[in-house]
């Protein structure tokens, strides 16, 4: 199997619907709209193989979103090295790329603390968020003790100081690793729920005429109520 022979298979599973989705939300040309579920069976496949590896690195190279998501399916994230992720960060050119690709894979490894940590540091909008979701990611997936309490602590307190001036979308990764704290993270529950008290509505700004309004507080308190305070999922990847 060969990279040519990939997308002529994946090709006629396009959906319209799909890709006009995507490109609403920041993909870019070339892509085919490929949902999780028509990649699943292409996946399966082609971790068989033993050049797996090797076609993960030439599906992201492609800068074709569905097969840039296909390579994250089948990679094996430790063999990666801290230049692979920076390298696979710096072509990720929106979100759903650097918080749902890289941040992913990089969650799994344990590098993730270290290269995560220098990511948030970045003046780039998407180094910072693909930083703050890989926290994210880890906070929702790894045992409480994993952690060091210091080390999130620090975390909370630019998010709380750099929330509202930050750029979408990182303004949003920030958001999202506060909520993880305040619903997967025990030890600093109450932490969180005081930051969200304090930081208040984030507002995140979807396009030129469309906003969305998330409320940190409420949002932690509702998965509270239903029962899934210390929630950790059983895995990341698809």
């Amino acid at each position: 199997m060969d990279l040519i022979t990939i997308k002529k298979e994946l090709e006629p599973l396009a959906s319209k619907t799909t890709k006009k989705r995507y490109l609403s939300q920041g993909a870019k040309e070339p892509l085919y709209g490929l949902t999780i579920k028509a990649l699943k069976p292409m996946a399966k496949f082609l971790k068989s193989l033993d050049n797996c590896q090797e076609l993960a690195f030439q599906l992201y190279d492609t800068e074709n979103y569905d097969l840039m998501y296909l390579a994250s399916m089948i990679v094996n994230p430790h063999q990666m090295t801290e230049d692979d992720f920076n390298n696979w960060l710096d072509k990720a050119y929106f979100h759903m790329i650097s918080d749902y690709i890289v941040a992913v894979c990089l969650s799994e490894t344990e590098i993730s603390r270290t290269l995560a940590s220098q990511w948030i540091q970045s003046e780039n909008p998407l180094f910072k968020s693909a930083g703050y979701s890989t926290y994210s990611w880890m906070l929702a997936n790894r045992p409480d003790d994993y952690f060091d309490d210091e080390d999130i602590k620090e975390k909370l307190s630019i998010v709380k100081e750099k929330i509202h001036e930050s750029e979408n979308p990182s303004k949003f990764a920030m958001y999202y690793f506060l909520y993880n704290v305040g619903v997967s993270y025990k030890p600093l529950h109450e932490e969180a729920l005081k930051i969200s008290e304090a930081i208040g509505d984030v507002t995140i700004f979807l396009d030129e005429k469309k906003e969305k309004v998330y409320q940190p507080y409420d949002d932690i308190m509702k998965e509270v109520s239903k029962g899934r305070l210390g929630f950790k999922r059983k895995y990341v990847r698809c």
